[in-house]
């Protein structure tokens, strides 16, 4: 007899879970003891096993999306075993059980056509619990390339990172439901694939993005794209690949000046990479000079004549990850009642202390990593500081999780460190300088931007004495971080050279009071100045 199977709760605060990975597809097999699925709560993410034996005929909540404690999570039960009874109101699943080959009709189009057998319907997968929409910032296979399992299809920009989606199926990709450096709605039509030749224009009716054409006659296939680039052209924009637009930015290329090489002439990355101004480009501006210096003799007259280099104003759509910092960033700012309070730091302590550290073998720190750790030591001293704004109450967060802002070419991310103030200076180095690394080249994982109870943003290198930050919500408070400056101070009544650092906190008034902020940073002041205070 089948078995429903619930979101457990896997913590006492937890009220809905994440799957983060499904272990098992409709139809497989499954064992007592065997991982199903890895579920995220508010708190980790754990490997959650079967109790009973038999095959998966439901899958209640998909891969990347959540639902509330006690729902639906899957079935298991017998072979071709009857279902409906206990999935009542979800229709779309019962096709699911009474055709394994399918994976889930819910995330086919809206027609009342029946999905060919082989045929996969792909949906556009959420990869963040905030995420509503993706991107695709790069397709892997074309219309007609043969899929494998694991093969990866498409490069997916989610409001938090880019990341990798793999195919779950083998066969044909005989449909691209998203363009290229298109968005769509989360569940709405990805790709399908399936058999070789198979007529899917009963899936793809009202849909006119790359429509599929069957795979035996290479003609259509290519003619596809020709239709998106044409429409692009009559349009007046033109065809770049996203990364290639990314590229030019970052160098200045004008693209209208940049031969393309890829499909109907669209510029892609190695055009950009050996881009090389022709004479015939730099000609006009050679030639434009006698004309500024004929019009010189004439400076000494009343009213000179002043040339200007003509231009075009360009436009840059936005990315997922700069709508939802224009979103988030916006809220807090008007949601939150900010305050700032700020104070000068001597850390001329914080210095020798540093330069004493890196002379041990193998290590090497930043005068980040200190205030880091200082910040984590002192929150732990004044919990209200890590807390969060909740409606009709304040969470008080048992661990200390900081979120660390990094700059990328997109905007802003912030990776956590979790359990911050268990950490050594060198644990928080190597982890830093790994999620940085990873946060600019678009990998990190969706988990490891998210349960930060207080932020630090770190401006000093490049020479920014002081500034003010918008709170990173749900936390309360942060942390902005200026340059250390060589300046006169007063010591035992004589002045000195003094190495002072400026700290800014913004705190969110509903939550942290006045002298419970200037009380934290007089802590954090304390143990920057003497940094061997933090060890007792």
């Amino acid at each position: 007899m089948a078995e429903v199977i619930t979101m457990p709760r896997l913590s006492d605060t937890m009220t809905e879970g994440k799957v983060a990975k499904w272990h098992k597809a409709l139809g497989d097999t499954v064992k007592e003891g065997d991982i199903l699925a890895e579920i995220e709560t508010d708190k980790a993410v754990q490997d959650f096993e079967s109790e009973i034996d038999g095959k998966l005929l439901y899958i209640g909540v998909e891969e990347g999306g959540q639902a509330a404690v006690d729902s639906i999570l899957c079935i298991i039960g017998s072979e071709g075993e009857d279902i409906s009874a206990l999935i009542g109101g979800a229709p779309a699943q019962e096709a699911v059980a009474e055709t394994p080959a399918v994976e889930t009709p819910s995330a086919a189009p809206t027609t009342s056509t029946e999905i060919p057998a082989g045929v996969e319907v792909i949906t556009m997968p959420r990869l963040s619990d905030t995420m509503t929409e993706g991107k695709v910032a790069k397709w892997h296979k074309n219309t007609g390339d043969a899929v494998k399992e694991g093969d990866i299809l498409a490069e997916i920009e989610t409001d938090k990172a880019v990341q990798d989606f793999e195919s779950e199926f083998d066969g044909v990709l005989l449909y691209q439901g998203v363009a290229e450096g298109e968005g769509a709605p989360v569940d709405s039509v990805l790709a399908i694939i399936g058999p070789a030749g198979t007529d899917v224009s009963g899936l793809t009716s009202g849909v006119p993005v790359a429509t599929s054409t069957p795979v035996a006659d290479t003609t259509p296939v290519s003619e596809a794209p020709k239709a998106v680039v044409a429409a692009s052209s009559t349009s007046g924009r033109i065809a770049i690949s996203p990364l290639a637009k990314k590229i030019a930015s970052e160098k200045g290329i004008d693209i209208s000046t940049i031969q393309g090489s890829g499909d109907n002439g669209r510029i892609v990355k190695k055009d950009v990479e050996n881009y090389q101004a022709t004479p015939a480009k730099v000609a006009p501006a050679v030639e434009a000079t006698p004309a500024v210096a004929e019009v010189k003799p004439a400076a000494t007259t009343p009213a000179p004549v002043v040339s200007f280099m003509s231009g075009e104003d360009t436009e840059t759509p936005n990315s997922q990850v700069r709508n939802v910092i224009a979103k988030r960033l916006s809220e807090s700012k008007f949601s939150a009642p900010h305050y700032y309070l700020m104070v000068e730091v001597d850390m001329s302590k914080a210095i020798a202390t540093r330069k004493e550290i890196n002379s041990l073998p193998d290590t090497k720190i930043s005068f980040n990593d200190m205030i880091i750790k200082a910040t984590a030591v002192a929150l732990r001293k004044h919990p209200m500081v890590n807390s969060s704004w909740a409606g009709d109450k304040i969470v008080h967060h048992a661990n200390v999780n900081i979120g660390v802002a990094v700059a990328i070419p997109d905007g802003l991310v912030v990776p956590v460190l979790k359990n911050t103030d268990f950490m050594s200076y060198s644990q928080i180095s190597a982890s830093v300088k790994d999620m940085a690394s990873r946060a600019k080249s678009k990998g990190l994982k969706a988990n490891e931007m998210e349960g930060s109870t207080f932020s630090i943003s770190n401006l000093g290198m490049f020479g920014i004495e002081t500034f003010t930050s918008i709170i990173n919500q749900p936390n309360s408070a942060i942390l902005s971080v200026g340059a250390i400056i060589e300046k006169p101070v007063v010591k035992n009544g004589e002045i000195v050279v003094g190495n002072i650092m400026k700290l800014s906190l913004a705190c969110d008034h509903r939550v942290i009071d006045g002298a419970t902020g200037a009380e934290f940073l007089q802590t954090l002041k304390a143990y920057l100045e003497n940094p061997l205070s933090m060890l007792v």
